[in-house]
């Protein structure tokens, strides 16, 4: 793989997922993208939840330049990102029973809305829990997990189910279980992660089939623009105005 160099073994192992994704999951987007546009059209709202590293992607397609505005980030504190100290908290609060349904009780999601749950093993109670709670609500659930996790370890919720087992679309990210792509000589553990690569992309992928669609059924996209270029501020403000009943991160 690649040239010798471990830079490059990266980056052949990151397009070699990345072509996995594309050929592998192009159903699962597909579908994916008509959930998010119907969505849309039919005035629900879209959210995004992600807890530790699996909150990147997540926080990648709310209020984004190029994105969607209705993309509203479902957080749950301590858990988003590694802004939680001592760190390892964040991974705590994941095994935690009930907090799922703390936080959709007390977010603004209701029945006929979307949620993205974004988590690489899916095994966790937070992500099983937010899916299972989210549809038992009434919402549509998109699933993106690596299902390698679902064949290789252990449920660590009470069910003994994973993620892909409560959505309505599943997104396989194609990751090994591990999430480390490279070793050497002299290193004693496995490393360079590309989940957030692949998973971002699955995510942007879905958010254009959701974008062509809306087009197809005579509907602008709401989008985004980049605050940076002439007229974007304009426009997006345009935009939230449009849709301010569906945009939680302005409030």
């Amino acid at each position: 793989m690649g040239d010798g160099n471990l830079a490059g073994q990266f980056f052949d192992a990151a397009i070699d997922l990345l072509r996995r994704a594309r050929d592998e999951e192009a159903q699962h987007v597909a579908a994916a993208g008509a959930a998010v546009a119907e969505t849309v059209a039919s005035g629900g709202r879209l959210f995004a939840f992600g807890a530790g590293h699996s909150s990147l992607p997540a926080q990648d397609v709310v209020y984004r330049a190029g994105g969607l505005a209705l993309m509203n980030l479902l957080a749950v504190p301590g858990a988003v990102g590694v802004d939680v100290v001592p760190a390892p908290l964040g991974s705590a609060l994941e095994r935690v029973d009930g907090l799922a349904a703390a936080v959709l009780d007390s977010s603004p999601a209701r029945s006929g809305d979307l949620l993205f749950v974004i988590s690489l093993s899916g095994r966790n109670a937070l992500p099983v829990e937010m899916a299972l709670n989210a549809r038992a609500l009434g919402l549509t659930v998109v699933g993106v997990t690596s299902v390698a996790y679902a064949k290789e370890t252990r449920s660590r919720h009470a069910s003994g189910t994973f993620l892909k087992d409560h959505c309505d679309v599943v997104l396989d990210s194609k990751i090994a279980v591990g999430d480390a792509e490279l070793t050497h000589e002299g290193v004693d553990a496995p490393f360079a992660p590309a989940s957030t690569v692949v998973t971002s992309a699955l995510m942007q992928a879905v958010m254009a089939t959701a974008a062509e669609e809306l087009v197809r059924r005579g509907i602008e996209p709401p989008l985004l623009r980049s605050g940076n270029v002439d007229g974007g501020h304009e426009w997006n403000g345009r935009v939230m105005e449009q849709y301010a009943d569906r945009i939680f991160y302005r409030r």
